[in-house]
């Protein structure tokens, strides 16, 4: 007998099939007629199979009649066409076995509608709700959507460093990696003496792969990083997590619109991919969480992304009109209100910012020739603003020294980094995409903390 998933199991095809399927009880019904109604899970599709299970089971009366929502089973029978609506197919048991139960007294997943804040308390529970199952599955599409994206494009995957003593974004908000006694510090001139750590010098956990992916870019031609990232920043909205999952392509002989061009196509490719592959879970999410999602998804996929430099973006806004709480000015870092302006009311669609300011971007980005901006970019898309930003590189060894010395940082710390563009440097460029980030705007939900299996945020490492 052939053990199939509750989703090959629902498919019209299944008809006819005797089959075992596995998995954990959502409900149970039972009939006057001498039968009962098992509504089973196993976390392959959002929807249930229905089972039914007749009183002539051996163990009907003794286990069938007390099983409830969370009890583990294993069913054999045969799949039938259903009678049912909204269903194609239904499994008549000749056989229930039992493997774990669930008190209907204990069990938080009853009934009661619980809402994401409380369901974050039980992160060893939620993934057998309807949401979180769906929002495990669209990012498991995400993730396996970006990885064939980037192998059929001839990117190599290469894994970066997690523990790092360089500070990618300049930021300083990173975590400390040691094996030092904090009940017993070594201390040389009346300050910590990390010679004697396990690295001998200070290490932290990556913010981003970038720097090391620059490397292999400079040998390999196209590659890109998948991994997880770090950030130490005290921060407790909707939009911050200390623990996430970057991918970050780095391409040798790319300019900055060779670099927009390969967003672009990126971010189509994924939504394209999870339209075709979770529309049911979409279709939940559609109706369930944000009324907006397929229909956002679908406008980004027939648009072409506006590409529009920083300056005219600062020169709309300033002309627009609108009271934004944060006000306009050239020079500023933009805040997600004026890139919703852009995407949601200029332009009616995604909107690719570029050439920001020098003083507000990192040491890494090419310089332009006015001196006052470098090669940024940030892709915006409607409804959250900014979801990839990247730039060109800055190839030439002088100027990427100054940059280093006007943002208070030792070249010498960089020295690996420097001698890129000293031997057979190259134009390139690259970019980031977080995640969660792209997860949330896929399915709409209101804090990142539910795209992600288990949350490190500020005071949260339960799990």
């Amino acid at each position: 007998m052939d053990r199939i998933s509750i989703k090959a199991a629902r498919d019209a095809a299944a008809v006819g099939k005797h089959a075992c399927i596995q998995g954990w009880v959502r409900t149970r019904r039972d009939s006057k007629a001498g039968f009962s109604f098992l509504e089973i899970n196993d976390g392959s599709s959002l929807g249930n199979l229905q089972v039914i299970a007749p009183a002539e089971l051996s163990n009907y009366e003794s286990e069938v009649k007390r099983l409830g929502s969370g009890c583990s089973v294993t069913i054999e029978g045969e799949l039938k066409e259903s009678g049912g609506k909204g269903q194609a197919t239904e499994l008549l048991a000749s056989a229930v076995q039992v493997h774990g139960w669930a008190d209907a007294e204990e069990y938080p997943l009853q009934k009661k509608r619980h809402t994401f804040e409380k369901l974050r308390e039980w992160a060893h529970l939620r993934p057998r709700t309807n949401t979180f199952g769906a929002v495990t599955r669209v990012r498991n599409c995400v993730t396996r959507s970006i990885h064939n994206f980037f192998q059929e494009e001839g990117f190599l995957n290469i894994h970066t460093p997690i523990i790092t003593a360089s500070d990618c974004e300049g930021a300083g908000q990173m975590f400390r990696v040691s094996t030092l006694d904090p009940q017993n510090l070594p201390k040389k001139d009346g300050h910590v003496d990390y010679a004697l750590d396990f690295f001998g010098k200070p290490t932290y956990l990556t913010v981003s792969g970038q720097l090391e992916g620059e490397i292999f870019a400079c040998a390999m031609g196209k590659i890109y990083t998948f991994g997880p990232t770090f950030r130490a920043e005290n921060s407790n909205t909707s939009r911050h997590l200390a623990e996430f999952w970057m991918v970050e392509p780095e391409m040798a002989f790319y300019d900055l619109f060779d670099n927009m061009t390969l967003a672009e196509r990126f971010l189509k490719r994924i939504f394209s991919d999870v339209m075709e592959d979770c529309l049911e879970d979409m279709q939940f999410f559609d109706e369930h969480i944000d009324s907006t999602t397929i229909a956002t998804l679908s406008q980004i996929m027939a648009s072409d992304f506006v590409r529009l430099p920083y300056t005219e973006a600062i020169e709309i806004l300033e002309s627009c009109g609108e009271k934004f709480e944060y006000p306009v000015k050239w020079g500023i870092d933009l805040q997600s209100e004026h890139e919703r302006y852009l995407t949601e009311q200029k332009f009616k669609g995604p909107v690719i910012l570029y050439d920001y300011p020098r003083a507000i971007k990192p040491f890494y980005m090419r310089v332009n020739d006015d001196g006052r901006t470098v090669r940024a970019m940030d892709v915006l898309v409607p409804k959250v603003g900014e979801i990839i930003g990247g730039s060109q590189r800055e190839e030439r060894l002088d100027v990427l020294t100054e940059r280093m010395i006007e943002q208070h940082l030792n070249p010498a710390d960089y020295w690996w980094y420097l001698e890129l563009r000293k031997y057979g440097t190259v134009p390139h460029s690259g970019f980031g995409l977080g995640l969660e980030r792209v997860v949330q705007f896929i399915t709409g939900m209101a804090n990142i903390r539910d795209v992600i299996p288990f949350p490190r945020t500020p005071g949260n490492a339960e799990f």
